[in-house]
């Protein structure tokens, strides 16, 4: 377990279903440790959250017993190393420079009561269209301001983006609705999939779908801080949206998509090829969480108690309008991290805080008004229903 002791802080990383561990020792002097957050368009098919972020893991890169994890050539010079059993991404790995140290996710790391991270700046923040999560990622837990750059063409000419910045397109809006089918895919395209927008005109507000907002008939998209979710994606917030599986097809062939949980996971264990790479982790008895066994992208989280309405990662989405996917998506902005105690404690927990405030900031600067759940969850002393 992680510990703080004088003046050692001891570093542990571990996957999901905890088959990987990892741990080592750092001055606390030496805190916090630089981290980086990268919102490539690679990165986020390899995780399926809206980013990636890492740090330098300080044992040396030959010391460390990577064994047990699988190997995705993720760039010609970058490798994510995984657990094949729960999809956690523990480490960048330089395929090139085999004395480089490994770059650990974020997310798998323990939440310590020191100031362990400070994230340094955010890259190919262009990449986007929108800004992705850098609207709401502009503070560490310590209060300092993470900068966002934009990459030229060359990958080597940084170039820091305005604090007031906003990409060339503005982003949708909150009233704005897409009719367009959306591609889902992870970096290695072993899963490709569709995402149809439902048509719900006309539906009884009170029969509509718990997910769909009844002003715009968008699909929920929210921020989830539970430790299960931080360490099936490796970075400290993952955003999901939701679906009816009804409305999401194959992006080749015949076959229809499985109408409910119970058939998506029977197809799975007989390895029905039209899923692709498709394979899941039980973490709880009544939960699934389903990725792609190639490159480990997060891609659906389901849940007994709601069989025909699963839980999508919004990093996999390829909208026209950029990783937020605002035309297709009505967004908790504001609101209080999913499962927000979890995180209380340690420096995750005023990195949440921070992640709000920054959220709620972004809300009134673009004239949104709050969502939906955004209202009930106030109503609720800011708790969110049981996912």
């Amino acid at each position: 377990m992680a510990s703080v002791h004088h003046d050692v802080v001891t570093l542990t990383a571990h996957c999901l279903c905890k088959a990987n561990t990892f741990t080592d020792q750092v001055l606390k002097s030496q805190l916090p440790i630089q981290a980086y957050i990268c919102h490539c368009d690679s990165c986020r098919h390899v995780t399926g959250a809206l980013y990636s972020a890492d740090l330098r893991w300080p044992t040396p890169r030959a010391e460390v017993d990577v064994s047990k994890l699988k190997v995705f050539h993720h760039f010609p010079s970058i490798d994510v190393l995984f657990c094949p059993t729960c999809s956690t991404p523990m480490f960048f790995a330089d395929r090139k420079d085999k004395d480089r140290l490994l770059g650990v996710f974020s997310g798998v790391l323990a939440n310590l009561d020191v100031d362990l991270i400070e994230f340094d700046n955010h890259i190919f923040v262009d990449d986007t269209k929108d800004g992705g999560a850098s609207v709401w990622l502009r503070h560490n837990a310590n209060g300092s301001e993470i900068k966002r750059f934009k990459l030229d063409d060359r990958r080597n000419d940084p170039k820091e983006l305005p604090v007031d910045w906003q990409p060339e397109q503005s982003p949708s809006g909150y009233e704005k609705k897409t009719d367009a089918a959306v591609p889902i895919r992870c970096k290695c395209k072993g899963i490709d999939f569709v995402l149809h927008p439902g048509d719900y005109t006309g539906v009884d507000p009170a029969k509509l779908p718990f997910h769909i907002d009844p002003v715009t008939h968008k699909s929920l998209a929210g921020f989830c801080g539970c430790d299960s979710c931080r360490l099936q994606c490796g970075v400290d917030v993952m955003h999901w949206t939701y679906a009816e599986m009804k409305h999401l097809s194959f992006s080749k062939g015949s076959n229809s998509f499985p109408s409910n949980a119970s058939t998506l996971k029977k197809l799975v264990d007989a390895q029905d090829p039209a899923l692709g790479t498709l394979a899941y982790y039980s973490s709880r008895e009544d939960v699934e969480r389903y990725f792609c066994s190639n490159c480990s992208a997060c891609v659906f989280y389901t849940n007994a108690l709601r069989p025909e309405i699963i839980d999508l990662a919004i990093g996999l989405l390829e909208a026209a309008d950029g990783a937020r996917a605002e035309s297709l998506l009505s967004w908790t902005y504001g609101a209080r991290i999913g499962h927000h105690e979890d995180a209380e404690g340690g420096w995750r927990g005023k990195l949440f805080e921070s992640i709000e405030k920054d959220a709620e900031e972004y809300r009134i600067q673009r004239k949104y008004p709050k969502n939906y759940q955004r209202l009930a969850k106030d109503e609720n002393g800011g708790r969110t229903p049981e996912r």
